[in-house]
């Protein structure tokens, strides 16, 4: 039986768990419908996402679908768990993207429709509530073509919309799909001019071009009555690609799930790409190619997850044993690196424990937290046994306060939101530390140029000297302690988009006294290198000079016409930038850009000023240099270069020096 591992994505309160609620019904996996106001769904399992009736973490069910086995991963749909979404793409091989018929496309919705024809991921859409009040069926096409994508086929019309009774009446063959099919097919072009295009032909062209993701097909339906549903399933069926790979060849997966057992045993959800994976296999992972044994594996078949003694090419599997395994490992030969396809988090806070918590038990259950979420970041300061976290957004903030309180017991508050900034390299600077000489304690000599270097291309490492000067290690020792040290620069902030090139080289060999062993007093060693370079990399920087930028994000709003005499001064007032404005009817489009940090102010302002009525859309678009304020300062929690005689005191009694 062939198998299909399909995402259901849209924007937060589309109906996209209900949808699956309804696929399952329909395919005779589940008896009774879930509701998500009731929280009784088969995938929002978290005691929070019942409470809350979104989708907070990924989930899997199977079902079966005539010819194939579909694997069906519901999503969360909120912009704060966007970081659940990416981690799903990589393992898909079709999409459903579902569209409220009454709120037509939404904000999120464009974020995810960029990324799928980025990626190229096949993809249906779904017009959802077509029994609700205000369902619109030319008015949302219009707004797929212009919003979304020209490269629709509608596959049939919607009827008495906004009653109980709403119909979709699939089309005979892909009506209207004949221009949008030839802008792809030139033998279909040519057929159309001679007047010989047959509904097979089109039909054919239709599932080739909707594989290659050069067209979607639209599908109008409720989930709450089941209209359409069943036109969607022949849809899943017959127009998406089934999984392909060799069960026969080397094994090669990725993990793009992680969680944990009620005895505390983690677990990595995997889609097997290549291979066959069997129960007490040894296998490498990661990055580093660590080894573990496969202790179980269960797959996912008819509604529920079952154990089983193998898993081969084109399944998802969940795999225990594996005790290091993370997010975006591969398991076996690795298939392609790792990628974000959304914008990292440009928020943090400081994690706060209540009165009873102990701080030990509170970095654990953080870290297990990340271990699920790779994007949040935890940054652990020593000297003020705080712990922060990177977010995307406030609701990201009340779940991660919700989840330590419900499965770890423990009560936090957060201190207020900021942004995430970076630092950047203003000029050139160079300094160099020699082995022996005053100030200098070390047994290294170093020199470290930074210069600047273009935007977005990260950090660089370069060697002016001859790489046979000193041991490889030492080398290798410098360059892990320039990255590491990049992480906190002149104002605390991590610093990117430069090169830095070694200058000086030097070290003592290995001394020994007669008769006796290795004597460290006299000879070089990593340490002496770890040591020094970040003095030499600071007052580098100092030399050069940084700017602290912030994340700002490009807004589109759109609005009444009339409010847009409220809405530009209080835009003024966020520091933003508008870009351009248009009109279309009666309403205003107003583009541009504002600070990250004040993202969730205009949000919770629009309403106010568009009398309900103005509709926001936001993602990151990239760093600025700090221009309004006081330059941001972020508390360093390493041994703080910056303060030669502190960082002396700190590093040499740490390695005994």
């Amino acid at each position: 039986m062939h198998m299909l591992n399909l995402g259901i994505l849209a924007h937060v309160d589309a109906g996209k768990t209900s949808l699956t609620e309804r696929l399952l019904h329909s395919a005779g996996v589940i008896d009774e419908i879930g509701s998500v106001d009731d929280g009784n769904t088969r995938t929002d399992t978290l005691a929070l996402e019942r409470q809350r009736g979104i989708t907070i973490k990924s989930a899997v069910v199977s079902f079966p679908l005539d010819g194939v086995t579909v694997n069906l991963i519901d999503t969360p749909g909120h912009p704060d768990f966007i970081a659940e979404v990416e981690r799903v793409l990589g393992v898909l091989d079709g999409v459903v993207l579902v569209i409220s018929a009454v709120e037509g496309v939404q904000a999120q919705t464009r974020v995810l429709m960029r990324t799928l024809q980025r990626l190229r991921i096949p993809t249906l859409l779904f017009v959802n509530k077509i029994d609700r009040s205000g369902a619109r069926h030319e008015a949302v096409l219009r707004e797929i073509s212009s919003r979304l994508t020209p490269a629709v086929v509608p596959m049939g019309t919607a009827t008495r919309l906004g009653t109980r009774a709403a119909r979709f009446t699939p089309s005979p063959g892909p009506a209207g799909a004949l221009d949008v099919l030839t802008g792809h097919d030139d033998a279909l072009l040519t057929a159309y001019v001679e007047n010989t295009v047959t509904d097979a032909a089109l039909r054919k062209a239709l599932v080739a071009q909707t594989r290659e993701a050069l067209v979607h097909p639209v599908y109008f339906g409720s989930a709450a009555t089941g209209a359409g549903v069943t036109a969607l399933l022949s849809g899943i069926e017959t127009l998406l690609p089934a999984a392909d790979g060799n069960a026969d060849g080397p094994v090669s997966a990725t993990v793009f799930k992680v969680d944990r057992g009620p005895a505390g045993e983690k677990a990595a959800y995997a889609r097997m790409f290549s291979g066959t994976l069997r129960t007490r296999d040894r296998v490498p992972f990661g990055a580093d190619g660590a080894e573990g044994r496969i202790t179980g594996i269960s797959v996912f078949d008819h509604g529920t997850d079952t154990r089983a003694d193998s898993v081969a090419a084109g399944r998802i599997a969940r795999l225990t044993g594996l005790g290091d395994i993370r997010i975006g490992d591969a398991i076996g030969e690795p298939r392609k690196a790792y990628e974000h396809y959304f914008a990292p988090p440009t928020l943090e806070t400081v994690v706060v424990p209540g009165p009873d918590v102990h701080r030990g038990a509170l970095h654990l259950a953080l870290t297990q937290l990340a271990e699920q979420d790779p994007l949040i970041g935890l940054r652990r300061d020593e000297r003020r046994q705080e712990t922060s976290v990177s977010l995307y957004g406030e609701v990201q903030k009340e779940v991660i306060q919700a989840t330590l309180a419900d499965e770890y017991g423990l009560d936090v508050t957060f201190r207020q939101t900021t942004p995430l900034c970076v630092e950047r390299p203003v000029g050139t600077g160079q300094a160099v530390e020699f082995i022996k000489k005053d100030p200098n304690p070390f047994l290294a000599t170093v020199g470290l140029r930074v210069d600047p270097a273009p935007v977005g291309s990260g950090v660089g490492f370069r060697l002016e000297v001859e790489l046979g000067a000193m041991p490889y290690a030492f080398f290798k020792a410098v360059e892990d302690t320039v990255r590491e040290t990049l992480d906190q620069g002149l104002h605390g902030w991590q610093v990117t988009d430069c090169v830095v090139t070694m200058t000086h080289s030097g070290y003592w060999p290995r001394q020994s006294h007669a008769h006796q062993g290795f004597d460290k007093s006299m000879s070089s060693t990593g340490a002496d290198f770890r040591g020094v370079t970040p003095l030499v990399l600071i007052e580098a920087l100092r030399r050069a000079g940084t700017r602290v930028h912030e994340p700002m994000h490009r807004f589109r709003i759109e609005a009444p016409a009339d409010t847009l005499g409220a809405l530009l001064p209080f835009l003024a007032g966020l520091a933003a930038v508008p870009g351009t404005t248009g009109n279309r009817d009666d309403r205003c489009v107003l583009e541009g850009t504002v600070p990250a940090a004040r993202v969730h102010a205009l949000e919770q302002r629009l309403p106010g000023l568009t009398r309900g009525e103005g509709e926001l859309e936001s993602f990151f678009a990239h760093y600025a240099p700090v221009t309004h304020g006081t330059i941001p300062e972020r508390p360093r929690t390493d041994h703080n270069p910056l303060n030669r005689k502190e960082y002396l005191l700190n590093v040499t009694r740490r390695v005994g020096g």
